[in-house]
């Protein structure tokens, strides 16, 4: 079928740019139906987004809707639970369930830090910004999770994505950025286990989902290049005193690789094999044999 979830109800949490924006245009290559939530909206503001960025929820959908899907741009604050609770209301109204939900909200990018200011003790660390990366990375996760899956379990087959930043076994051998970043993306990997095993007895299946090197639209500023040329980023010798990517950014994906393995998971009917693991983009494109958009398969993870 050119249209494998052709009729299924998606919601990526958090769909705005980056990884959100792959998995939503990756269900909607394969016909689905994607609700898009985020903060960022071309119709009602920003509103609390930690980014000054130009990036919106009504894009997002507009793609989905132009690869073959039906994209729906929904305004929702993540850390609120009221606003939540009236999404998974409103999702009912409309869809009586879901069939797909993606836990993508993340939002603490510039909360991170520069690479200069990794490995920062924690006694070291701004305790304001390292909390709001935990409410940021973890709170809205365990929010949207408690008021949507009621709607995912309400017909067996139901799939959860959590994403993340690491496997749970990279992660757990390896300390990432600070004790802040580190607990939350250890704990989003935990999250699908856990959820898998609630979810298992409703015919649901939880899995965690790393990206590789991403190239996000605040990646491609960051080296000053597009997704059309972002080879560029690799020559020393650039213009304008452009930073230099380093030479594993040859081996970077665009956001919609990560999608693709999403919506070949969502579209496969034994895709509760994968329940409670933590998986790369990279293994999921392995299995289901599909590629970047440049026909690659990418793997940043392969030498970690």
């Amino acid at each position: 079928m050119s249209a494998p979830l052709h009729g299924k109800i998606a919601v990526v949490a958090g769909a705005t740019r980056g990884a959100g924006r792959g998995i939503a245009a990756g269900l909607g290559e394969a016909g689905a139906t994607v609700i898009c939530t985020g903060r960022s909206s071309r119709t009602h503001g920003r509103e609390t987004s930690d980014y000054d960025r130009p990036e919106t929820i009504e894009e997002t959908a507009e793609l989905v809707t132009a690869l073959g899907g039906t994209g729906v741009a929904i305004q929702v604050d993540h850390l609120d639970p009221d606003r939540v609770a009236a999404l998974a209301g409103r999702l009912r109204a409309e869809f009586g369930h879901i069939d797909v939900l993606v836990n993508d909200i993340w939002g603490a990018e510039i909360l991170k830090g520069t690479p200069a200011q990794w490995n920062t003790p924690i006694w070291k660390h701004d305790l304001d910004a390292g909390l709001r990366i935990v409410r940021l990375g973890l709170d809205t996760h365990l929010i949207t999770s408690h008021h949507l899956l009621p709607l995912l379990v309400s017909e067996p087959g139901g799939l959860l994505v959590e994403v993340t930043d690491g496997t749970a076994s990279y992660n757990a051998a390896h300390y990432r950025i600070s004790v802040f970043y580190d607990l939350v993306k250890n704990a989003v990997n935990r999250l699908a286990f856990s959820q898998g095993h609630e979810l298992a007895a409703h015919g649901g299946t939880a899995v965690a989902v790393t990206p590789g090197w991403l190239r996000s639209e605040m990646m491609l500023d960051n080296y000053g290049v597009a997704e059309e040329n972002w080879r560029d980023a690799l020559d020393s010798d650039r213009p304008d005193q452009l930073p230099t990517a380093p030479p594993g950014f040859a081996n970077s994906e665009s956001p919609r690789y990560l999608g693709r393995g999403v919506a070949a998971l969502a579209a496969d009917p034994a895709r509760a094999r994968w329940n409670q693991r933590s998986v790369t983009s990279a293994d999921l494109a392995r299995a289901y044999r599909v590629t970047d958009v440049d026909g690659s398969r990418p793997d940043a993870w392969a030498d970690s």
